[in-house]
C-alpha cells in the first residue's frame, strides 16, 4: 500500500490538498426511501462483519484469544449487547459453506456448497472436476479447467436446482441500497463473473484478458446492490441490471449495482482513491489502486470501504475480514502468540477503535444501528510447543520450532497400507471429499465397500508429536450420511462417494498411488486447519449489537449456529425473506421490545432449542449420524448387514428428522414473521416427538458400542452422554473408529 504523504510529496499538492482525500467524519449522505421495519423504529443502518477464522477461544492456555487481543471489538460487544459463545459452524466448516450459511439463514442442502472452497463435481462418463465456491450469486458453477463444463447448474442452489434467493433482496425492496466488502457470493469473485455481469464483449470484459489482475482490482471484491431508482447505481455511472432470475414472488426488476473499486470508489470517496483506515491508498501487491484480493482485506481496509459506503447513501453493508494468522506476505503460518500474529491482531484491535470513532462521528451507533460480528469458523492449530514454555505472545512473543500441518497423500496410503489402487480423485482438505471414478453406487460391494472399510483402517505417523498408527479416519459419510447432514444438494453431479473427516491434524489430497516420495510431510505454510468435525474448529462465535438486542454481555447457553443469525436479524429489522429458513431466531438475546407477541418466550424457546438438536449439522442428531455413519461404512460383518441395518435406520432418522423439522420450523417462522401464535398443546407434542427421536439414536448406539466394548462401556461412557453430553459419545465412538464387524 502506498501513504497519501508521499503522494502529496511528489506531486507537490499544498498541505489542505490532504484534506481532499480524507472522509470526513460527521457528514453522512443519508439515503431517502430506505424504510426498515424495526419494531421501535430506531434501526436505521446495518453493519454485519464476517471474519475469517478469528477466534474466540485460546489456542495455547497462556496466550490470549484472537478475540482477547481485540479488546475494542470485545468489550464494544460486551459493553453494548450479546456475544453468544456457544455458537457453531456448519459442515463442512469452510469458509465459503459457513459464509453462505450465515448470509442466507439456509444449510448446504440449499445453497448448494457443502463442500468447499472448491468441489469436485462428476462427468456423465464417471471421471471429475474441479469447480470453485467463490462465484457471484447467479453465476453457473464454475470449472476453471475448461470452458465447456458438463454441469452447467447455478453455483449458489437449492435443493430443487434454483438460484437460491439473493440475501440483498429484502433490503433493496424496502429501499435500501446495500453495499458488499469482500463478501462472498454478494460480489465479482472468478473470471467468468466478468462477462456474466458486464457483456463477453464489454470494455471490462477485454481488461480481463488483456490484464487480468488490474481487471481484479477493478471490478472484483466490491459491490453495490440498489434499492429500484437509486441514482447511486445508474447507467451513467456504469451501474448494471441487477439480475436475478429466480427470485421468488415479485419479478425482480428495475434494480441497478455497481460491481468492483472502479465504479464504487468514485460514489464513496468521491475526492481521490480509497485508502484504508491508517490513510494508506487501498491497492494489490502488483500496485493496482482498488481490490487488493481477499487476503489483503485486513480490517483497517474492510472497515474503511464500510464507513465510506455508510457515508455515502448505503446503510446496509455487509463485509468480510482476512484472518490474522497467517503471514500473507512470506505465506507461512504464524502460532499462537508469534510476534506477527500479536502484531496483526493489534492493528485489527487500533483499526476498530478507529472504525467506531468514525462512525460514532458520524452518528452510526448502537442506538440507530444493527451490528452483527461472527467468524466462520475457528481453526485447529498444528505444531509443536512454544519457546519459551510460558510465553504469552503479548509480553513474551512465542516462537516453534515446529509448525505446519500434516500433509497426507491418501492415495499411496491406501495402496501401501491397505493395497488399495481404486481410482478416485479428492477435494484437498482436512474433511476431504472422495470421489470413486465411475461414481459406483454406495452399496457396490467390489469397489465402494472395500474402499471405505479401507479408509478406516488407516494410520500416520504425527511428525509433529512422533506418535505413530494414529488412525486418519475419525468420521466417514456416504450421501446417506452427508443428507443427515443437510450436505446433499439440488446437484446430484457434485456429492461425492463419501466424505472423510480426518485427524484435525491431516489435511489430505491424492498423488502418486505409492510412498516413493514420503506419503507424509510437514507443510509449514499451512497449521490452521478447518473443515472437520472437532471442537476446536466447529465452536465459534456470534456478536449482536444494537436496538432490539439485549444487554446480556456474554450468553454461554443459547446452542446456535450460523442459520440463525439470518433470521434473528430479519426479526429485528422488520423485514421478512421470501423462503423459510433452516435456522430460528434468537429470542433469548433479544429485548422484550423486539419480541412479538406471538413469540411467547414459554413456548417458542423450548421449541425452538429441541429443533436445534434435530436439524443443526453439529446438534445432537447429527453428530450421533456422524458416529453411525462412521460404524456403518467402517463394518465388515457378513453379507454387510451391520451396514445395510445402520444405513436404513440414518434413512429412517433423516426421514422423521425432515418432517419434524419442517412442522417445528414452520411454527417458528411463523411466530416471528407472521405473527402467529403458538398452539402450547402442538408444540408440546413437537418435543416429546423430537425428544423420542433423539432417544433412539442414542438407544442404537449404545447397543452398537456396547456390543463392541462390552458393559463397562455403557456403565462409563455412555451413560456420560445421558445429559445430551455430546462430545463423550463422539469421543467414545472415535474410540472404536476402525472396529471390524460390529
Amino acid at each position: 500500500m502506498v501513504n497519501l504523504s508521499s503522494i502529496i510529496q511528489r506531486s507537490g499538492a499544498a498541505l489542505p490538498a490532504l484534506l481532499l482525500y480524507l472522509p470526513m467524519p460527521g457528514v453522512v449522505s443519508a439515503q431517502s426511501g430506505c424504510q426498515l421495519n424495526s419494531p421501535q423504529g430506531q434501526i436505521s443502518h446495518v453493519i454485519y462483519i464476517q471474519f475469517r477464522g478469528v477466534h474466540l477461544t485460546r489456542d495455547n492456555p497462556n496466550v490470549p484469544s484472537d478475540l482477547e487481543q481485540m479488546p475494542n471489538l470485545r468489550n464494544f460487544i460486551l459493553s453494548n449487547g450479546a456475544l453468544l459463545t456457544n455458537h457453531h459452524s456448519v459442515l463442512t466448516a469452510n469458509e465459503a459453506t459457513d459464509v453462505l450459511t450465515s448470509l442466507t439463514g439456509l444449510y448446504p442442502s440449499d445453497h448448494g456448497n457443502p463442500i468447499s472452497d472448491s468441489f469436485r463435481y462428476f462427468n456423465p462418463n464417471g471421471t471429475t472436476n474441479p469447480a470453485d465456491s467463490f462465484t457471484y450469486w447467479t453465476s453457473h458453477l464454475f470449472d476453471p479447467s475448461t470452458s465447456i463444463p458438463t454441469d452447467t447448474s447455478f453455483n449458489v442452489l437449492t435443493a430443487a436446482g434454483n438460484n437460491t434467493p439473493a440475501p440483498w433482496v429484502p433490503y433493496t425492496r424496502a429501499g435500501c441500497n446495500v453495499g458488499a466488502v469482500a463478501t462472498d457470493n454478494l460480489v465479482l469473485e472468478a473470471s467468468a463473473d466478468i462477462p456474466l455481469v458486464f457483456g463477453a464483449n464489454s470494455p471490462e470484459a477485454a481488461e480481463f484478458k488483456a490484464n487480468p489482475n488490474l481487471a481484479s482490482a477493478d471490478f472484483m471484491g466490491i459491490a453495490i446492490h440498489c434499492a429500484s431508482g437509486q441514482s447511486l447505481c445508474s447507467a451513467a455511472d456504469n451501474g448494471k441490471a441487477d439480475i436475478l432470475p429466480d427470485e421468488p414472488g415479485v419479478a425482480y426488476s428495475n434494480f441497478m449495482a455497481l460491481y468492483g473499486n472502479k465504479y464504487v470508489a468514485p460514489q464513496i470517496s468521491p475526492s481521490g482513491p480509497m485508502t484504508d483506515l491508517n490513510g494508506n491508498v487501498v491497492q494489490d501487491s502488483q500496485g493496482n489502486v482498488g481490490f487488493p484480493g481477499a487476503d489483503g482485506m485486513t480490517a483497517a481496509v474492510s472497515l474503511s470501504y464500510v464507513a465510506a459506503m455508510q457515508e455515502h447513501g448505503v446503510p446496509i453493508t455487509y463485509a468480510e475480514i482476512a484472518d490474522a494468522h497467517d503471514n500473507h506476505s512470506t505465506f507461512l503460518a504464524f502460532g499462537p502468540g508469534q510476534a506477527g500474529y500479536v502484531a496483526a491482531l493489534k492493528a485489527y484491535d487500533n483499526a476498530f477503535g478507529k472504525f467506531f470513532t468514525r462512525m460514532t462521528r458520524d452518528g452510526i451507533n448502537q442506538t440507530n444501528t444493527l451490528f452483527v460480528f461472527t467468524a466462520d469458523q475457528s481453526d485447529h492449530f498444528v505444531g509443536g510447543a512454544p519457546s519459551p514454555a510460558n510465553c504469552d505472545g503479548v509480553t513474551v512473543p512465542c516462537t516453534y520450532s515446529q509448525i505446519g500441518e500434516i500433509n497426507i497423500n491418501l492415495t499411496g496410503l491406501l495402496a501401501t497400507e491397505q493395497g488399495v489402487t481404486t481410482p478416485f480423485t479428492v477435494h484437498s482438505d482436512s474433511a476431504p471429499a472422495i470421489y470413486i471414478t465411475g461414481n459406483p453406487a454406495r452399496d457396490n460391494q467390489t469397489v465402494t465397500r472395500p474402499f471405505e472399510q479401507a479408509l478406516g483402517k488407516l494410520t500416520f505417523t504425527n511428525l509433529i508429536t512422533g506418535a505413530t498408527g494414529v488412525a486418519l479416519t475419525q468420521y466417514l459419510a456416504d450421501p446417506v450420511g452427508l443428507n443427515l447432514l443437510h450436505m446433499v444438494t439440488g446437484d446430484p453431479a457434485r456429492t461425492p462417494t463419501l466424505v472423510m473427516f480426518a485427524d484435525p491434524n491431516a489435511f489430505v489430497f491424492s498423488a502418486a498411488p505409492n510412498c516413493k516420495s514420503p506419503c507424509e510431510i510437514v507443510e509449514p505454510a499451512f497449521a490452521w486447519n478447518h473443515g472437520d468435525i472437532s471442537p476446536d474448529i466447529n465452536a465459534t462465535w456470534l456478536g449482536l449489537v444494537g436496538p432490539g438486542v439485549g444487554a446480556l454481555g456474554t450468553d454461554a447457553q443459547t446452542w446456535s449456529d450460523h442459520s440463525d443469525i439470518r433470521p434473528t436479524m430479519m426479526q429485528l429489522l422488520g423485514l421478512q425473506d421470501d423462503y423459510s429458513h433452516a435456522g430460528r431466531a434468537l429470542i433469548e438475546d433479544l429485548a422484550a421490545s423486539a419480541l412479538p407477541a406471538a413469540e411467547n418466550t414459554g413456548i417458542f424457546v423450548p421449541l425452538a432449542q429441541i429443533y436445534k438438536q434435530i436439524n443443526a449439522p453439529l446438534g445432537q442428531l447429527g453428530l450421533a449420524g456422524a458416529c453411525i455413519s462412521t460404524l456403518a461404512l467402517e463394518s465388515s460383518s457378513s453379507n454387510d448387514t451391520t451396514y445395510t441395518t445402520l444405513e436404513n435406520q440414518l434413512i429412517s432418522f433423516t426421514q422423521q428428522r425432515d418432517t419434524l423439522a419442517s412442522q417445528i420450523s414452520a411454527l417458528l417462522e411463523g411466530a416471528a414473521f407472521q405473527g402467529q401464535a403458538i398452539d402450547p398443546q402442538q408444540a408440546t407434542q413437537l418435543i416429546a416427538k423430537a425428544q423420542s427421536l433423539l432417544g433412539q439414536r442414542q438407544r442404537l448406539i449404545a447397543s452398537r458400542l456396547a456390543r463392541s466394548l462390552g458393559s463397562s462401556f455403557r456403565r462409563a461412557a455412555w451413560v456420560r452422554t445421558s445429559g445430551w453430553h455430546v462430545e463423550a459419545l463422539l469421543g467414545a465412538c472415535r474410540g472404536v473408529s476402525g472396529l471390524r464387524g460390529v
